[in-house]
């Protein structure tokens, strides 16, 4: 970690679609099953799993009720991630 003005900065952000994959995972649920459950296309599960796609307030509420948690937990996750992301170019801008 990295600590800038009282902020400290992960070496690395996770991206909730990591959690989401290894979530997937302990369950034995492919990525196909959970698009059919939540009623959502596999591209968008396979965006969030790969990175390219951020967990919308939307997505939350879906996976909550999919995994039997919180839609606060996977909207945590998210805005933890692009928070952390914010911070590290921040501080790569004015390292840089």
């Amino acid at each position: 970690m990295t600590q800038t003005d009282n902020n400290l900065i992960p070496a690395i952000a996770i991206h909730p679609g990591e959690i989401l994959k290894e979530t997937l995972e302990e369950r034995g649920m492919t990525q196909k099953v959970l698009a059919e459950k939540i009623g959502r296309p596999v591209q968008l599960i396979n965006g969030i799993i790969n990175g390219h796609k951020s967990i919308t307030a939307d997505t939350a509420l879906d996976l909550a009720e999919a995994f039997g948690t919180s839609a606060e937990l996977w909207l945590n996750l998210e805005s933890f991630y692009q928070l952390n992301i914010a911070r590290q170019r921040r501080y790569e801008r004015k390292a840089g």
